[in-house]
């Protein structure tokens, strides 16, 4: 919104062009949603704690974990405000990956709201049924990836890039026997689902989602201009670059929301906030050509899915259990870690895991 603004401006002082820069608008984007979450989060506490919206927990779970029974939550919503406020103060809105992309957590946001008044308010710990669910978010996948597919430019916007490989020497066309519908809807669900299921400890799941977003500011960026993208040796994306404003707002907004999420956490973020969150670096991901690196920067998400999965069928099986609990982080925990570790130890492997993902801006 503000970048018209500026253009205007422009015509009296061509020094307003600075807010057409990427990097300005990155950083105040960066700000404006941390002071939005930072301004307006003790209100929300205060007003959740008042009607009592707070965390209902599963009577099979850690035992530490009643404590937290009664914490405010659907504190995503939040989060998603004051991403979209900042986006669309800062980012260009002719562009058609802003559009997707705000569409795109609103619409797995509204699945995590329903699924949070169903434990919430009907204080049913289990929420919507996982068919139910499943449901919902394929159908909100769907619009999205028929969103992307339709308004595809070019080849590079269906190639699939294999980290550390140049382009020239191996890539694939998604479009070759209509993979990337299929493609990009596995990637999108299954990032929003684990998040979600990362979102078991106070500030586990945000602060990779920060990280992992930090990085794809810098691969959007570099997808999206073209003069970065044929140094690089990336696959050129028109419009890309766009993202980068996008995904430093879910920065912003993710470290705001960590000031009151660390533990002992003052509110967690719910379905609302970790369903839609996945979605978001997913999306982000499918546009800008960078799903398999997304596996390597999530690969803490990647491990708590797993987690899950292998420890249902183990059990429908074989009648065992792998871990004491799943996701695996309720595994650590009933082995006595304490949750502050856990968290931390678990911060330090995305950081890790971020890092590699981004050597693969020169190493390829």
């Amino acid at each position: 919104m503000l970048i018209y603004l500026s253009q205007l401006l422009m015509h009296l002082d061509p020094q307003f062009d600075v807010f057409l820069s990427h990097a300005l608008r990155i950083v105040l984007g960066v700000l404006t949603s941390l002071m939005i979450m930072l301004l307006l989060g003790p209100y929300v506490i205060s007003y959740l704690n008042r009607i009592r919206l707070g965390q209902f927990v599963r009577s099979d779970g850690p035992q530490s974990h009643f404590v937290k029974e009664g914490t405010p939550t659907m504190g995503g919503i939040l989060i998603l405000i004051s991403i979209s406020v900042s986006t669309l103060l800062w980012a260009d809105l002719e562009n058609r990956f802003v559009w997707i992309a705000l569409l795109g957590i609103w619409l797995f946001g509204l699945i995590g709201w329903r699924d949070d008044y169903a434990k919430v308010i009907k204080e049913n710990s289990t929420g919507m049924s996982a068919k139910r669910k499943f449901q919902y978010q394929s159908i909100a996948a769907f619009i999205i990836v028929l969103l992307l597919y339709a308004t595809n430019q070019s080849a590079n916007d269906t190639l699939l890039i294999i980290p550390f490989i140049k382009p020239e020497i191996f890539s694939f066309d998604l479009r070759t026997w209509h993979l990337y519908p299929i493609f990009a809807y596995l990637v999108i669900v299954g990032t929003s689902n684990a998040v979600n299921l990362t979102d078991g400890l106070d500030g586990l799941a945000i602060v990779p989602v920060v990280l992992i977003s930090g990085a794809l500011i810098i691969f959007s960026y570099v997808t999206g201009i073209e003069f970065w993208s044929d140094r690089l040796l990336f696959p050129h994306v028109g419009g890309a670059a766009e993202l980068s404003i996008f995904c430093a707002t879910i920065v912003g907004a993710g470290l705001g929301f960590l000031w009151f999420n660390t533990h002992p956490a003052q509110i967690f973020m719910g379905d609302i906030g970790s369903l839609a969150l996945g979605a978001a670096i997913g999306i982000v991901a499918v546009c800008v050509r960078q799903e398999l690196l997304l596996i390597i920067m999530g690969g803490v998400f990647v491990t708590e899915a797993l987690s899950v999965i292998v420890q249902v069928l183990s059990y429908k099986l074989r009648g065992k259990r792998v871990f004491r609990m799943a996701p695996i982080h309720h595994h650590f925990e009933l082995k006595g870690e304490p949750e502050a570790r856990i968290v931390v130890r678990f911060w330090i492997i995305t950081v890790i895991l971020v890092l590699i993902a981004l050597a693969s801006l020169k190493i390829r």
